[in-house]
């Protein structure tokens, strides 16, 4: 068997047993393998989208809650939709930054 049609997944320097070859190329993000510039201008529109609807949410929130008769399930969503917008938003600035290696 050749080296290279099995990717050994262990510490023991064992291969899979089932004959199954695992791939690699999950193992490395597009940022690693040289690609940087091509999936930073993909990430771009994205993440101004995201900014966009974060910021739309935001107003929402705030017409909402200054209502006299506002419902609070609906705010609770709503809040909800944003914190998980702040999240991706977040994930995609962590692509966008190269890794520094010290």
């Amino acid at each position: 068997m050749a080296s290279n049609e099995r990717w050994m997944t262990s510490g023991n320097g064992k291969d899979h047993d089932d004959g199954s070859v695992v791939e690699a190329s999950h193992f490395f993000s597009a940022r690693e393998s040289g690609f940087n510039s091509a999936n930073e201008d993909a990430l771009q529109p994205r993440l101004a989208l995201l900014l966009q609807e974060h910021s739309d949410l935001d107003a929402a929130i705030v017409a909402l809650a200054a209502s006299p008769s506002h419902d609070g399930l609906t705010l609770a969503r709503l809040k909800k939709k944003k914190l998980q917008l702040k999240d991706m938003i977040q994930k995609l600035r962590d692509q966008m930054t190269p890794d520094i290696i010290a």
